[in-house]
């Protein structure tokens, strides 16, 4: 693995990249301008799910390459899974009176199939089947195949779920690709998921751990300012000439990930104590506050101010998050000492 000074800056962007996905939850610029709205929220915003991807292939798949053959479900790669499994698990227990309460719970086995393994339990939560199907695709790729073909493989199948979303509608004129997309819609209501999405992000993770491409901060810097113009460029376009199905993925968000993380790598700084934990719960938690500044924005009779006005609804929902998490984060400490405490 490639060695670098400290990961500070990898840590503390956690934190940005779970506002930004609190931001997609909450449209923060609505209220001002749809257009500005859509080019931070649902454009610039589309860096986080991918950063959180990225980290999980650059510290936890990377290390555990190995060649065809031989084991890849090592523990520590193992307890990675079991966590997010258990994440997913208690999450899903969290939403559901939520799901009730909404009456958006599935009445099929298939639906249920669909959201545990695609879609998610709650509209947040797919990250995490995500993350978890796209290790495992990666891990099983491993085994058979060279890296090389890893890498083609990961890209071809961005390149379907690109097609798939921001530019399903134009693609799908053509009756044998509607036909198809069709079907993987029949099981996935979207290719943002852990088969089109998920593994090239993680395997890009891989590559900037173990690969030998080192940019310096300023070529990073520049890369990341271009591509990121020529990202949003293209999700103006594909927004203007009605092209979406949906706005998670563009052929940009590609090159735009490789230098953000060049760049994130090549900064020097100190490391916030909480961040991991914190952008965690920001993440888990944020959907659950929008409800509480809904409800208290209606019994307050501050719904204008609370709901209505975007910005302040955003940062509302953010305060509120945060004062949670952090609470949350305490009681757990909490815990964990006492339980060391009785293992003495």
């Amino acid at each position: 693995m490639r060695q670098r000074n400290n990961y500070a800056a990898i840590d503390n962007f956690r934190l940005i990249a779970a506002l930004l996905i609190v931001a997609i939850h909450t449209a923060p610029l609505a209220s001002f301008s749809e257009t500005a709205d859509f080019l931070v929220t649902y454009c610039l915003g589309r860096v986080g799910v991918p950063f959180f991807l990225m980290v999980s292939g650059f510290f936890v798949l990377a290390p555990y390459q190995r060649k065809r053959g031989e084991e890849i479900i090592t523990p520590a790669l193992g307890k990675f899974l079991k966590k997010t499994v258990f994440l997913y698990l208690i999450s899903t227990l969290l939403y559901l009176p939520l799901k009730f309460y909404a009456d958006n719970v599935s009445g099929s086995v298939g639906g249920w199939l669909k959201e545990i393994f695609f879609d998610g339990t709650f509209y947040h939560l797919w990250y995490l089947p995500a993350v978890i199907l796209g290790c495992l695709l990666i891990v099983g790729l491993l085994q058979f195949c060279h890296p090389l073909a890893v890498s083609v493989i990961v890209f071809v199948l961005y390149v379907l779920g690109v097609l798939g979303d921001s530019y399903y509608n134009l693609i799908s004129q053509v009756p044998f690709l509607k036909t198809a997309y069709e079907a993987v819609f029949a099981v996935s209501s979207y290719t943002r998921n852990g088969i089109f999405f998920a593994p090239f992000f993680l395997w890009l993770g891989v590559l900037l751990a173990n690969g030998k491409v080192r940019i310096s901060q300023k070529t990073a810097g520049v890369g990341l300012a271009i591509s990121l113009a020529g990202m949003l460029a293209e999700g103006f376009a594909s927004y203007f000439l009605q092209w979406q199905k949906h706005n998670s993925m563009y052929f940009l968000l590609m090159p735009v990930m490789f230098f953000l993380f060049e760049f994130l790598l090549s900064l020097e700084c100190r490391q916030i104590a909480i961040a991991r934990d914190l952008s965690m719960y920001l993440y888990i938690l944020h959907p659950l506050c929008i409800v509480v500044v809904r409800g208290a924005a209606e019994v307050l009779k501050m719904k204008k101010l609370l709901v209505e006005q975007s910005l302040v609804h955003y940062l509302a929902v953010v305060v509120a998050t945060a004062l949670l998490s952090l609470i949350v984060i305490a009681v757990t400490h909490i815990f964990q000492r006492f339980w060391r405490w009785n293992d003495v």
